[in-house]
């Protein structure tokens, strides 16, 4: 509590102030009466004073007395010089009695007043009835008590008045100290919580200028098109905006949408603020400084426009709180890339092919045509194997780019994965006879554009392109059903030699549906036992037997044969091939055997596909073969093709060494019909090549084929190969052959495919016959 309103300390202060004056007065009335009544009668007097100084000035400077003692002290004081002087000078000195009350009044309290009044009307009383002192009232009859109750009356209704007066003040003054008190408290706790608020206005305002959202604060003047002056920004939209504070305030917050590039959404906020209506959405603007806005960043920004009211509900204020929402804005637009595009060539990929497909299929179901192509890269992979992933990717890249660049304005190219691309074709018209040719038209222009080749860093690779294409709006039925189709058309573009284009047919359906079907009882043929080794006999010069290949057969339950060039390529295709090629070894094992048993002990061939031979565990699974069957490994050939040599050189012709180093001899069948090249024969640790069919047919009429057959049995003298000849069927042949080198012969001239046990029968019978 502040000292200028507790009474306590005033009443102090009261106290030491009249000490100092009455003590000073005092001295200064005490001087000359001393030496005024020191002769006279009215010595007491001098005595009194010096009494009564020396007294007050004991209280003055004495500060270990508390304060009422002081006070009690100093009415004493008064009362008693008050008395002294009555006895000595006379009524007159009731001046100084009536001074005490009025003390006690001020300095103590009201019930103290009463009292030292009481005290003083006594000792005037006794001290007027007593004669003590020289007390005469002139007019007024000769009688002490009477003087006395009269003078003392009077004492005590002029002193009464006074005090009582000044008791009235003190008591006003306190409940008024009190008043200034409650108000000071009040005012005092009303300037805290001033304090506070504007401390917590500060830190609102602080808080509000570094927000990361942008706010900015408006007035509402309401009239049809005025101005809403702007009258707050914070930091962050004044640094976001790239426009100053200054330049901002006192403007039309419709000021705030000028560079927002989407005019519909201006337009709505615009007619939202008319309204007085709360607004939000999401606007993209453009933001820095100066005038080129079209050279300043666009960014998107989330905006909410509120209104505030006062208390009377009136609307007063525009709150807007705008966010920056660029980032998300990417984020959802490399979101969408990655869930609509492909990564590598920023194509559309299958998902949104699928929705644009379907929205073609839609559009083609109310009239017109359209066009849906798959397109398959040729030898992408063995450039991409040989090369590395990078040369792929970038020819990949190249080619997407290509096709882009053939395509019209709402066409369509995605890519699925790896080297397959889709193109659709849109408003290729209502006749479909056309729509057929002008979609033959584009996919030719795409064939000879991927033939052109691709240049990548300083080299070029040529490759060409499989394409199937298949009409939109022909034929009723689904996405999927589309793209089977084109799929069905592209494999026949490969299969009729790649680098072709061609249009779907039901034909072609039938036929995938019939090699689907194929791989299926293939599956169960293998476990029904309805496959089996037939083997051809092997013979030299002489027509003796020297060995003999093992062909697969598939008779079904039926008894209906099923030819082997008819269930072989489903079987590569699906992977049955790798079980197939198991079955024929382990029956190569048991048939070499049974010879061996039958006294006929020949060299067994066996057929092993590129998927069998590429498998990780296939040298183990021979290991494992051969030492469960206790055959010796060289009286067994593997046959493989030159389109194992495609890809991968180094690793097959390790693999062929690991085999040889088992024992097994190593074959290249169909030899002269593929592309390998020349120079890996002498790397390969070949025992034998076997001549293809199809040069041995036209022998020794085609002198284009006799001199193929003659330069591979040279060839193979000079590496020391043996060489058998595929498809002997005539004498002619089998004369040739034997005047250039007499290699091994195979053919319907000296041995049809058979059984097990009518090979054994016929060997049985020819040694019979020779003996």
């Amino acid at each position: 509590m502040d000292t200028f309103d507790d009474l306590a300390h005033w009443r102090k202060q009261v106290l030491n102030t009249v000490l100092n004056v009455v003590l000073a007065l005092g001295v200064l009335i005490a001087i000359p009466s001393t030496i005024l009544f020191s002769g006279g009668p009215h010595w007491p007097v001098g005595v009194l004073d010096a009494v009564a100084l020396a007294w007050l000035a004991f209280l003055r400077f004495k500060r270990h007395l508390n304060y009422r003692a002081t006070v009690l002290q100093f009415v004493a004081i008064v009362l008693l010089f008050a008395c002294g002087l009555m006895v000595t000078v006379g009524p007159t000195s009731e001046l100084y009695m009536a001074a005490a009350p009025v003390l006690a009044a001020l300095l103590l309290s009201t019930h103290a007043a009463l009292l030292t009044l009481l005290l003083g009307s006594a000792a005037v009383f006794i001290i007027s009835a007593t004669g003590i002192g020289a007390v005469h009232l002139p007019g007024l009859p000769q009688g002490r008590v009477a003087q006395a109750l009269l003078i003392s009356s009077n004492y005590a209704f002029i002193s009464g008045v006074i005090t009582l007066s000044c008791t009235f003040l003190l008591q006003r003054l306190v409940r008024s100290l009190a008043q200034l008190q409650a108000t000071a408290a009040s005012l005092q706790e009303g300037k805290l919580e001033l304090h506070a608020a504007n401390a917590e206005l500060g830190l609102s305002a602080a808080a509000l200028s570094r927000l990361s959202d942008m706010v900015v604060i408006a007035r509402i003047v309401d009239a049809p098109g005025a101005r809403q002056p702007i009258i707050f920004v914070n930091d962050a939209f004044e640094r976001r905006s790239g426009r100053s504070r200054q330049h901002l305030l006192g403007s039309s917050a419709r000021k705030l949408l000028e560079r927002s590039i989407d005019t519909a959404e201006v337009a709505r906020f615009c007619a939202a603020i008319d309204r007085r209506e709360t607004v939000a959405g999401e606007l993209r603007f453009h933001t820095g400084a100066g005038a080129d806005a079209d050279a300043a960043e666009a960014c998107w920004i989330e905006l909410e426009l509120k209104l505030f009211a006062d208390a009377g509900g009136v609307k007063t204020h525009w709150v807007g709180i705008a966010c920056d929402i660029t980032a998300r804005k990417k984020a959802e637009t490399h979101i969408h890339q990655l869930a609509f595009y492909d990564v590598l060539t920023g194509l559309p990929n299958r998902r949104l092919l699928m929705e644009r497909l379907a929205a073609l299929l839609a559009a083609a179901a109310g009239g017109g045509h359209g066009a849906l192509m798959f397109i398959d890269l040729d030898n992408f992979k063995v450039i991409n194997d040989a090369m590395g992933h990078a040369i792929g990717d970038h020819l990949l890249t190249n080619a997407a780019e290509r096709l882009k660049a053939l395509m019209a304005e709402g066409d369509t190219v995605a890519r699925l994965g790896g080297d397959e691309f889709v193109v659709l074709l849109g408003g290729l018209g209502d006749d479909a006879q056309a729509a057929r040719q002008a979609a033959l038209q584009v996919a030719e222009t795409i064939r000879h554009a991927v033939a052109r080749g691709f240049a990548i860093g300083d080299h070029g690779y040529q490759s060409s392109a499989s394409i199937g294409v298949t009409l939109v709006g022909q034929r009723a039925g689904t996405v999927q059903d589309l793209l089977r189709e084109a799929d069905t058309a592209m494999y026949h573009a490969k299969a009729g030699g790649r680098n072709q284009v061609a249009l779907f047919e039901t034909a072609m359906h039938v036929q995938n549906e019939y090699r689907l079907k194929l791989q299926e009882h293939l599956a169960a043929a293998l476990g029904n036992g309805e496959l089996s080794m037939h083997l051809q006999l092997q013979v030299d010069q002489a027509g003796t037997p020297t060995g003999a290949e093992l062909l697969m057969r598939w008779r079904r339950a039926d008894g209906t044969l099923v030819a082997p060039e008819r269930f072989i390529p489903p079987a590569e295709e699906s992977g049955l091939i790798i079980e197939l090629g198991q079955f024929a070894l382990r029956s190569a094992c048991e048939a070499w055997h049974a010879l061996a048993r039958a006294g006929h002990r020949l060299a067994l061939s066996v057929n092993v596909s590129p998927m069998q031979f590429r498998q990780p565990e296939f040298v183990d699974a021979v290991r494992a073969l051969l030492r469960e069957m206790a055959i010796p490994a060289n009286e067994l050939t593997f046959e493989v093709t030159e389109g194992l040599f495609v890809d991968s050189h180094d690793s097959v012709i390790e693999r062929m060494h690991q085999l040889v180093a088992l024992g097994i001899r190593m074959s290249i069948d169909d030899f002269g019909t593929g592309y390998s090249s020349l120079a890996y024969l002498t790397r390969m640790p070949l025992f034998e090549l076997k001549i293809d069919r199809s040069v041995i047919r036209a022998t020794p009429g085609d002198a284009n084929d006799t001199a193929i057959v003659q330069s591979i049995i040279a060839m193979a003298g000079h590496l020391g190969l043996h060489v058998v000849a595929e498809g002997v069927e005539t004498g002619a042949q089998a004369r040739f052959l034997a005047d250039n080198g007499g290699p091994g012969m195979q053919g319907y001239l000296f041995s049809r495919p058979m059984p097990l046990d009518e090979v054994i029968g016929h060997l049985d019978a020819s040694r019979r016959s020779t003996t």
